[in-house]
């Protein structure tokens, strides 16, 4: 997936800024889907805040369940101990459901934070959806930041990565860094697991990508990519290999025909792109995908010719409908699906079809 929440990173961006300067603000709402990130920053805040030997005696932490204007009023009022400053923290709690009256009140209570308050609400278990047409998220707007800790971009990302297992005294290169991320998903949240895993692995100074195979959790999507590409290639025993190593990892085949069938929308939808003479960077658009993610589609797209896409697509639906209304067995379904797509692998490239073997 792409980096979502762009039209966001002005918040992000105010604070990098703040901490850079040493002057973190009155008001954060921290949220979105990179909870390594907002896990980073809010330990930073707190570094940063937490001073003088009574960080404890500064720090007002507030559940969701105590919350209520009283108490954070309270929380407010409690002025700094041998510091500069306090901090609150208020851990999922929707500012924007509560009463009419309690909304009133944090409308009074944000609009006059004291200078040596640094308020942060944090959105964890659930989802921060602000209403810009209320007072709350004026009174918001003008006391402090909305931070969306959205996926980060593909070249910030794969520098992380090199940096990360630089930090346990490794190298790995750019390429294989773009391929990591594409097997195990964009998150910095899962991914810095699967570096520590394949730092602790890898016998060599450098990361092969043999070290990842061994060791990395690939994520379902990454895997039925492979099964994919092993048809395109006409490997079907690979294919076939790839569907029971899904098979014995357990995932419900409804899972798997669901990733199956959005590969092959995808798939089509290049094919598609390479017909009109569309470009790698109008398929990653369409479908929200980061460059290396739709350089890989198209190259895929390259093998199969657009008949094949088109009834691969039909086959997908009509195997998922079969699956949840008839009660067939989900692993017989997907194990004739696949011998349906694999068949045109087998016949001989015909000189002067376009799409050879494909057609």
């Amino acid at each position: 997936m792409p980096p979502k929440g762009k039209s966001d990173a002005a918040g992000y961006q105010r604070l990098l800024q703040d901490l850079s300067a040493g002057t973190p603000g009155r008001l954060y709402l921290f949220y979105g889907e990179e909870t390594y990130l907002r896990d980073h920053y809010l330990t930073k805040l707190r570094e940063m805040i937490l001073t003088g030997g009574m960080g404890e005696f500064n720090l007002h932490e507030i559940p969701a369940r105590d919350m209520s204007p009283r108490r954070l009023e309270e929380a407010l009022d409690c002025l700094p101990m041998m510091a500069q400053r306090t901090l609150v923290q208020v851990t999922d709690y929707d500012l924007f459901k509560a009463g009419e009256k309690d909304r009133e009140e944090y409308v009074r209570l944000l609009s006059d934070l004291p200078e040596y308050v640094c308020l942060v609400f944090v959105y964890d278990l659930i989802p921060y959806k602000g209403d810009a047409r209320t007072k709350l998220a004026g009174a918001i707007k003008r006391s402090g930041t909305a931070v969306n800790f959205a996926r980060q971009e593909t070249g910030e990302l794969v520098k992380w990565v090199r940096r990360r297992f630089r930090a346990l005294g490794k190298n790995i290169d750019a390429n294989l860094a773009s391929e990591l991320i594409f097997l195990c998903g964009d998150l910095m949240t899962n991914l810095i697991g699967e570096i520590e895993k394949i730092g602790a692995y890898a016998k060599g100074e450098n990361i092969t990508r043999g070290d990842i195979d061994a060791v990395a959790t690939p994520q379902l999507d990454a895997v039925v990519f492979r099964m994919t590409d092993a048809i395109g290639a006409g490997k079907f025993d690979q294919a076939a290999q790839v569907l029971g190593e899904l098979f014995q990892m357990q995932e419900p085949p409804i899972k798997i025909l669901w990733s199956l069938g959005r590969n092959m929308r995808q798939l089509y939808s290049a094919r598609l792109a390479l017909e009109g003479g569309r470009g790698a960077s109008y398929v990653a658009e369409l479908w929200g995908l980061r460059p290396f993610q739709a350089e890989k589609l198209m190259g895929a797209a390259r093998r199969f010719s657009l008949p094949w896409c088109r009834r691969a697509v039909v086959r997908c639906g009509e195997a998922d409908l079969a699956m949840k209304s008839t009660g067939q067995d989900g692993q017989q379904l997907l194990t004739q699906l696949l011998l349906e797509l694999a068949a045109p692998a087998r016949r001989p490239a015909q000189p002067g079809r376009q799409g050879g073997a494909y057609a």
